[in-house]
């Protein structure tokens, strides 16, 4: 099993577990005992979200999904955003607890912050070490834009 990695965000590290899969729009991806891919989001974005207190979902399970299509909507106490899909799949089942309470992903982001879980190949995501090398050919416009919105 791969090692986990840290990659610093300033004096903030983002854990970044080595037997992971990682997508581009900063979800992680696993493989459950049931066949389909448990996503959730990195230590990395929960960092640059911060508190997140609601999620609302537009799809349901069932829906096939495309990349990149809009899948729901969360507010952060930074902002208000949509969420897409990571991958192209079909989607299986959502983590139903965190429409009560998200307060799981802000503590146990890989755990019981889960997202949803969706059949699809995993194509296209990366290892912890494309992921961590993806973070750091991007740290530079990340803070330009954190710190044109403050």
């Amino acid at each position: 099993m791969a090692e986990a990695l840290t990659f610093m965000m300033g004096k903030f590290p983002a854990v970044l577990p080595g037997e992971l899969r990682y997508a581009r729009n900063h979800m992680w991806c696993r493989n459950t005992d049931a066949g389909p891919m448990r996503f959730g989001f990195t230590a990395y974005a929960v960092r640059l979200m911060q508190d997140v207190y609601f999620l609302d979902w537009q799809v349901n399970a069932g829906d096939a999904l495309q990349l990149r299509q809009t899948i729901g909507h969360i507010e952060t106490s930074k902002a208000q955003s949509d969420l897409f899909a990571p991958l192209a799949g079909s989607l299986i089942a959502f983590n139903q607890e965190l429409l009560q309470d998200p307060s799981p992903i802000n503590v146990d982001n890989y755990g019981a912050g889960w997202l949803f879980e969706m059949a699809t190949d995993g194509a296209g995501t990366m290892t912890a070490a494309e992921y961590y090398q993806f973070l750091d050919a991007n740290w530079e416009t990340t803070q330009r834009l954190l710190k044109g919105h403050m």
